[in-house]
This record gives C-alpha cells, sequence and structure tokens, in this order.
C-alpha cells in the first residue's frame, strides 16, 4: 500500500469475488456474456427506436430509447472493470480511477431512478388523463423531462464524491467489493468521520424512496385507473404495458431495498456484492426483454427494421 504522509493513498484494491482460478474464469465468461448481450439488447431497442419514425415521436419511446442508452452506461461503469479484475487478480485502481467509477457509477443510478419516474408518469398521464395527454406530454416536453433526468442525475453525488475524496484514507487501501463503493471508502477513511456517512446516506435514500414513492403512487393510480374501464381490450392491454413496467420497477428497486435491509455484519459485504450485481448487471440484461416482448408496436418496427436491412 502506497501512502503519503501516512495517511493518503495514491491507490485502492478491489477485493471483487472470492473464487478460485476456475471459479474466475466461470465468472468471467459468465459476466462476458451477460454483459455482451446487455449491450446488443439495448443498442437493438435504441436502433428501433430511431429507426422508426411514428416510434421517434412517442415520448413512450423516447423515454424508453434514452432508458436504453442509460443502461449500457449504467453497465459499462462497472462490469468492463469488473471483467478486468477476473482476468488479471490484484484488483489495482488509482485513487483517481476509483473516485471516477464511484462518481460515474452513482450518478447513473441516480438517473435510472430519475427515468423510471418519469415513465411512471408518463403512464400516468396516458391512462388517468388521456385528454390531456396529447397536451401536456409533447416532444418538447418529454425531452426537457429527458434532460433533467441527466442533468439531476448527474448532479446529485457531486457533493459526497467530493466530500469523500478529500478524507484520508488511514485503515487500509482495500475495498471489500468490485466497484467503488461510499460504504466502502468510509469504512477506510481515518476518523472523526463527522456527519459524512449519514449525510451519503441522505443522498442516497432521498433519490431511491423519492421516487419509488412517486412510481408506487403513480401506478396505483394507473391500476385504479384500469380496473374501472369500461373497455375490456382497453383495459387489458393497458394493464399489458403497466406489468412491464412493474416488473422492471420491482427487479431494480427490489434489489436494492434489498441491499439496505440489516444484514449480519459477517454477510452484509457479501450480500452487497450479490445485490449489485442483480440491479447493475443481471437488470439491464433482462428490461429490454421485459420491456418488448409483449409490446406489438416494438416487434412490428424490429420486423420492419429487419426487412429493410435484408433488403440493403
Amino acid at each position: 500500500m502506497e501512502m503519503i504522509n501516512g495517511t493518503t493513498v495514491q491507490e485502492f484494491i478491489l477485493l471483487g469475488f472470492r473464487a478460485g482460478p476456475q471459479g474466475r474464469l466461470f465468472l468471467l465468461i459468465f459476466f462476458t456474456a451477460v454483459y455482451t448481450l446487455t449491450l446488443a439488447e439495448n443498442f437493438i431497442i435504441i436502433m428501433i427506436v430511431v429507426q422508426d419514425a411514428r416510434l421517434a415521436r412517442l415520448p413512450m419511446y423516447i423515454l424508453l430509447s434514452n432508458f436504453s442508452w442509460l443502461e449500457i452506461c449504467y453497465v459499462s461503469a462497472s462490469m468492463p472493470r469488473m471483467l478486468f479484475d477476473l482476468s488479471f487478480p490484484g484488483g489495482v485502481i488509482s485513487f483517481h480511477a476509483c473516485f471516477l467509477q464511484f462518481y460515474i457509477f452513482f450518478s447513473l443510478g441516480a438517473s435510472e431512478c430519475l427515468f423510471l419516474s418519469a415513465m411512471a408518469l408518463d403512464r400516468f398521464l396516458a391512462v388517468c388523463r388521456p385528454l390531456h395527454y396529447p397536451q401536456i406530454m409533447t416532444q418538447n416536453f418529454c425531452y426537457a423531462l429527458v434532460t433533467a433526468c441527466w442533468v439531476v442525475g448527474f448532479l446529485w453525488y457531486v457533493a459526497p464524491v467530493v466530500l469523500i475524496s478529500k478524507l484520508s484514507f488511514c485503515n487500509s487501501n482495500t475495498l471489500n467489493h468490485f466497484v467503488c463503493d461510499s460504504d466502502q471508502l468510509l469504512a477506510v477513511a481515518c476518523p472523526p468521520l463527522g456527519y459524512l456517512p449519514i449525510f451519503c446516506y441522505i443522498v442516497t435514500s432521498s433519490v431511491v424512496l423519492g421516487s419509488f414513492l412517486f412510481i408506487v403512487v403513480s401506478y396505483a393510480y394507473v391500476v385504479f385507473t384500469l380496473a374501472k374501464t369500461s373497455s375490456q381490450s382497453t383495459g387489458v392491454k393497458g394493464f399489458s404495458t403497466v406489468s412491464s413496467h412493474l416488473v422492471v420497477v420491482t427487479l431494480f428497486y427490489g434489489t436494492v431495498v434489498a441491499m439496505y435491509l440489516g444484514h449480519s455484519s459477517g454477510s452484509h459485504t457479501e450480500n452487497t456484492k450479490v445485490m449489485t450485481l442483480l440491479y447493475n448487471a443481471i437488470a439491464p440484461l433482462f428490461n429490454p426483454l421485459i420491456y418488448c416482448l409483449r409490446n406489438d408496436q416494438v416487434k412490428e418496427a424490429l420486423v420492419k427494421l429487419l426487412k429493410t436491412k435484408r433488403v440493403i
């Protein structure tokens, strides 16, 4: 461990996963496949929306294409580094690279919460306020919503990252994770930390719980409205769309909330790694399938895109 004046580290060591050579090889092959499929699926979603003039004008698909791009960025914030560490054991990462990863990873996580909220708002307006939907959810408003999700998400963690980066790290330079995480960084920082751990917890929980409550209330109104609909076909179609959104929300928030629930101290870190993998690697893999398998418009656009490519 290299230190300056005994308190400032120049690099950290990411422990990653505790596995032997065969276990590391299996994880490398498995997560390489997961990463490749995730990139391919989400790129296909973006291509479908961009190439189809009709879908490209609809707010729901503008949000979906941006969400797919977010998923590509989110999984790329951690997976390449994790795959590198599985290939070349050691896990050494420079101080600045660690904090850059910390900032990007958590900012994208905050943006994902905001995008899920924006998609819930879109469904709420479409189902519960259908007459006002075209006037409210215009293209300009939708693009403003997209911009706000990106900007606010990347501003949300500026203060925690800056404050933690100014700490001295004297306990150790070893982080028991596969990604630079605020909890692990605070664990190896020199006391006193003051109110910084509480501040970081408030920053994280406010965006997670705030967006989660907004989504729950929005979809509660949507489900209640659909249950009262007089047209059975409209109600079935609406439930089909909403159910796919709810599965994605449950997959993301379920793992995030489970990660913050109390665990025994001995298993907390390992549980955190597993939960982080679920919402950062596995969820982006399944989200495109969940959103699109039951979406006739996307299926039609995909068939049209494939026919166009074949003709070319």
